[in-house]
């Protein structure tokens, strides 16, 4: 992280600005303001984000989590 303070992890209240879906990635933007991306529209445009990020957010693996807990059920 470059920012002085962390941001608070993502719940699933967290929403993704594109769809709606659970944000898993939050985007600190270098104007100052913040996106948030579900997994795939953060895969859709990752090159064009990354130029405009101060600080990116990702905890995508949040989502092999919950895939790994059904599988062993």
């Amino acid at each position: 992280m470059t920012g002085t303070l962390a941001p608070t992890q993502l719940t699933a209240a967290d929403r993704c600005d594109r769809c709606g879906a659970q944000a898993y990635v939050r985007v600190l933007l270098n104007s100052g303001g913040e996106l948030l991306f579900c997994a795939h529209h953060m895969r859709k445009h990752d090159d064009s984000i990354r130029k405009i990020a101060s600080d990116i957010q990702d905890e995508t693996d949040k989502l092999h989590e919950s895939n790994n807990a059904t599988d062993e059920r």
